[in-house]
């Protein structure tokens, strides 16, 4: 099964995990048929670059950051109501500085802390039956043409570092829901992705300095378009668009619809029968009057038992 877990391995995309909430989750091979019964496990680290633009209202301008990243995440896959299911959790910490001009002074900001931690369920609706061992790859050996149909749930939990007298915190203080549904078709070497994503946010009812944050859902949709050289070994182009997720403070409409575009480019890569690497770029730009615009590089390693 060595080759085949290699490129079922590669599901483990770190590339957009950095920054995640910025850079849309744009995750390829994200619906990938995984074998029954395995852990996944894999680590990596992403340098982000960006500026970003406030409101002016916070009287902070030309503000840089630079992040780097460090990533952890498990995933074991099952069978549920007869499909084959995962289960994966995402720890990130960040070392992140913050420069730029407040009330017209230059001023620095530099944190260290751990972000949100993500619980993914997904499912294979269609295509992608629960198989295991010499039945998964006889399957795989012969699906030249396929269609695989997935839906999913994340929860980002309340519990990475939060300073409520702080306007820039790795931690959201807020319970963040993401639903998903995506199709991949595959025929011969090439296989295409298309996602789309609702993102749901409750309220942070102790955003900055005592106020009240509440915040519209945040709507996403995501290709890929994938090359599979040989099992491991593969190359991809991603692209995403996000709208929405308008922001209330104390009942007050900000007017910041947020509407951003995101490109990714990875190459992923055995190491050894059970362990791949991947390499990847991120660009994200806002299309907003306030946003992120940013670039990042990404390294990782995955492995199974």
């Amino acid at each position: 099964m060595n080759n085949l877990m290699t490129a079922g391995l590669t599901f483990l995309s770190l590339c957009g995990i950095a920054l995640s909430s910025y850079a849309m989750e744009l995750e390829p091979r994200r619906w990938t048929h995984l074998p029954i019964g395995y852990n996944f496990g894999g680590g990596g680290y992403a340098r982000t670059e960006g500026d970003i633009v406030l409101d002016p209202v916070l009287r902070a301008e030309d503000v840089k950051m630079e992040v780097d990243t460090w990533v952890l995440k498990y995933i074991r896959s099952f069978t549920f109501a007869s499909k084959s299911a995962s289960l994966s959790l995402t720890q990130a910490q960040h070392n992140a500085t913050w420069s730029g001009l407040l009330d017209g002074v230059p001023t620095s900001v530099q944190r260290v802390g751990l972000s949100d931690p993500i619980l993914r369920f997904a499912i294979n609706l269609k295509g992608a039956p629960p198989l295991s061992g010499k039945e998964f790859l006889t399957y795989r050996a012969g699906q030249d043409i396929e269609t695989i149909v997935g839906a999913g749930l994340s929860i980002q939990l309340p519990v990475g570092e939060y300073l409520d007298d702080k306007l820039l915190n790795f931690g959201s203080n807020r319970f963040t829901i993401r639903s998903r549904a995506g199709v991949v078709h595959k025929r011969g070497k090439w296989s295409m992705e298309l996602t789309g994503a609702a993102w749901f946010y409750t309220d942070n009812d102790n955003f900055f300095n005592g106020n009240k944050l509440e915040q519209d859902p945040w709507f996403t949709l995501q290709g890929h378009l994938i090359h599979n050289f040989r099992p491991g070994l593969w190359a991809g182009l991603s692209m995403g668009y996000g709208y929405g997720g308008e922001a209330t403070i104390n009942g007050v409409a900000k007017d910041d619809r947020k509407q951003d575009v995101a490109w990714a480019l990875g190459f992923g890569f055995p190491l050894a029968p059970r362990v791949s690497g991947k390499i990847g770029y991120v660009g994200f730009r806002t299309r907003a009057t306030t946003g992120l615009d940013s670039d990042s590089i990404a390294l990782a390693i995955s492995t199974s038992w």
